[in-house]
């Protein structure tokens, strides 16, 4: 979770690798540091932010060609200077960073320390290093044959770049289930854990496969696996904007990502849906059409804001393709035992491609001899390389750790998946498909008209910001539109806040509503709206306070509920791409009012690429 810049070249290293560091900072923000090599090994590292960093290092020796540095989402040992990285080995002339977990650190340490290593941290990254120069010093080969060796003997995952103070044109990386990415300058070479720190400076990207070692030394790129084999590396062109990763004039990423979604839906749906011609296709996953036809059931894994997408998959698959439909939690699946057979069709959904769960979780269903399809946003990624097929959701660079454009991307996807089977299946009217893709269309210029509505949404989170717990119902469609509402509130506000069927409430909830309880129901004009009238009305009763989402013209719940946020009409199986603006728009302001970091929420980080 860790995020990861490198650069070696003609260049000061420092300012690209601390802008790098910025760019990746919502990959972690607990603690930041460098090393620069310039006849000297100099390490700065500081917890906190990179500002912190920054600020610490401008009065240092900057002057450095080659370079490394870290940002941390910290999982062995505090938050510290001490255990920021980089870490030093004991020699004090080599520097590596780390993101991912040693597991058999524990025993490596043991055996290091028997040898007279002492550790100045207490994490598993120092006890690396300190491995790597042991086999080093004592067997008498290079620094990259030394890595290779180590990496054969440690259990875990990683990304790791290490520099050498008898080597300064040296750099060398790995990954496994962390990603890493090399970028091909004219002689000049950057790293890093995604491309956004590197597409500044150039758009040709290597994505190291796990198990990948990069040697970087003297302007050449060597590939090999840890089997010592060498590759041919694969060269691809980065397409991302400069502007699409930066806020662009709005104060977070987060709002400017929530503003972005009308384009993103419309990216996500462009070339692949033309309702005036009724046709439909995602070339992704047109090879595999007949095994999903003929699946015995569809199994969805993911995590967080992604599983809750699944949800609503599930319910769209199940009506229109009658094929059954489970949705898992990618952490709890792989530790099990599931069955899982061959007429499976498993979909796996993450907007970083590198969620370790939902990875691990892939690779045990298809050792079951499943058909794995993957729904993801960052192409080149570890998710769409591991599948056998899948759709990429185009909703650009997500940076806000509280995921909003993803959600209603991966629904889209999910929805097209679902219609295109169900016209091949015949369990949906060419009249019915055609309809709905008129609906699906109109989707981005209906989350339009939601936007309009932000400035009637701040004025109610300004009533509401002081709030202790909040309670999100919702049926059918619009239940796991509760759940993304509680999660996006809890993420970046931190008020308690939990989602549930509307008809839950009755078993357990409703014990906490009273007067200083907010309730937000999704209520729109659905085939379940007169049994949600009816739970409204349950929560009046107890002199609980009402959100209402409604349909546009509702006049029911207009009459019942506290505060309304009307929203336009669309078919209940696509309502929760639109019913979702106004809970994100809900959780910003509040978050915002309440002084929260929304781009960067405590203790959290955008990509989970550790267990």
């Amino acid at each position: 979770m860790c995020g990861i810049v490198g650069y070696i070249g003609k260049r000061e290293a420092y300012p690209i690798i601390i802008k790098g560091l910025q760019r990746l900072e919502y990959r972690g923000y607990d603690s930041a540091g460098v090393a620069l090599l310039n006849g000297e090994l100099n390490v700065y590292k500081k917890k906190g932010k990179v500002a912190d960093l920054h600020n610490f290092a401008k009065e240092k020796d900057l002057s450095s060609s080659i370079g490394i540095g870290h940002t941390r989402w910290a999982t062995h040992g505090e938050p510290n200077d001490t255990n920021a990285h980089p870490h030093i080995s004991m020699g004090g002339k080599l520097a590596m960073i780390h993101n991912g977990i040693i597991e058999n650190y524990a025993a490596l340490k043991t055996d290091l320390v028997s040898k007279g290593y002492s550790f100045q941290s207490e994490t598993d990254s120092e006890v690396f290093i300190n491995f790597v120069e042991d086999i080093y010093l004592n067997t008498k080969v290079d620094l990259a044959e030394a890595v290779r060796l180590a990496l054969n003997k440690v259990v875990g995952a990683y990304a790791i770049a290490i520099v050498s103070l008898e080597d300064p044109n040296l750099l060398i990386a790995a990954r496994k289930g962390s990603p890493l990415v090399v970028g091909l300058g004219k002689d000049e070479f950057f790293l890093a854990s995604d491309a956004t720190p590197i597409i500044e400076y150039t758009n040709e990207v290597v994505y190291l496969d796990d198990q990948e070692i990069a040697i970087i030394k003297d302007n050449n790129l060597t590939i090999k696996n840890i089997e010592d084999v060498e590759m041919k590396p694969y060269v691809q062109t980065v397409d991302i904007e400069l502007e699409a990763i930066e806020k662009g004039g709005y104060d977070h990423f987060m709002i400017k990502e929530i503003f972005e979604q009308p384009k993103s839906v419309g990216d996500c749906l462009r070339g692949r849906l033309n309702a005036k011609e009724g046709h439909l296709h995602l070339g992704g996953i047109h090879d595999y059409t007949n095994k999903i036809l003929n699946a015995d059931r569809i199994l969805i894994l993911a995590c967080g804001t992604s599983w809750h997408a699944g949800l609503v998959a599930e319910y769209i698959f199940e009506e229109f393709c009658r094929i059954p439909v489970e949705v898992e939690y990618a952490s709890e699946f792989r530790y099990r035992n599931p069955i899982v057979g061959e007429k499976d069709i498993v979909i796996a959904i993450s907007q970083s491609g590198e969620t370790a769960d939902t990875l691990a979780a892939i690779e045990l269903a298809k050792s079951k001899g499943a058909t794995i399809l993957g729904v993801c946003n960052v192409v080149g990624s570890s998710i769409p390389r591991a599948t056998h097929a899948g759709s990429y959701t185009h909703a650009g660079p997500e940076i806000g750790v509280a995921s909003t454009k993803a959600f209603t991307a991966q629904i889209s996807v999910l929805t097209m998946m679902a219609l295109m089977i169900a016209q091949k299946k015949g369990t949906l009217s060419e009249s019915k498909f055609r309809s709905l893709l008129v609906e699906l269309e109109s989707i981005p210029d209906k989350i339009a008209k939601c936007l309009d509505l932000n400035p009637q949404i701040e004025i109610i989170s300004e009533k509401f910001k002081d709030a202790t717990n909040f309670l999100y119902l919702g049926r059918g469609y619009n239940f796991p539109v509760a759940l993304e509402g509680a999660l996006k509130l809890k993420e970046i506000s931190y008020i308690h806040a939990e989602g549930y069927p509307a008809a839950e409430m009755k078993h357990g909830p409703i014990a906490l509503i009273d007067e200083n309880m907010p309730v937000v129901f999704i209520g729109t004009k659905d085939s379940s709206y007169e049994k949600i009238v009816s739970n409204i009305q349950e929560v009046k009763a107890r002199k609980g306070e009402v959100i209402a989402i409604v349909t546009e013209g509702d006049t029911e719940i207009t009459e019942i509920a506290d505060h309304i946020i009307e929203v336009p009409h669309a078919h209940e199986a696509l309502m929760p791409l639109v019913s979702v603006i106004p809970l994100q728009l809900l959780s910003y302001h509040i978050a915002v009012m309440r002084g929260c970091n929304v781009d960067q929420p405590r203790n959290l980080a955008k990509s989970v690429t550790v267990e």
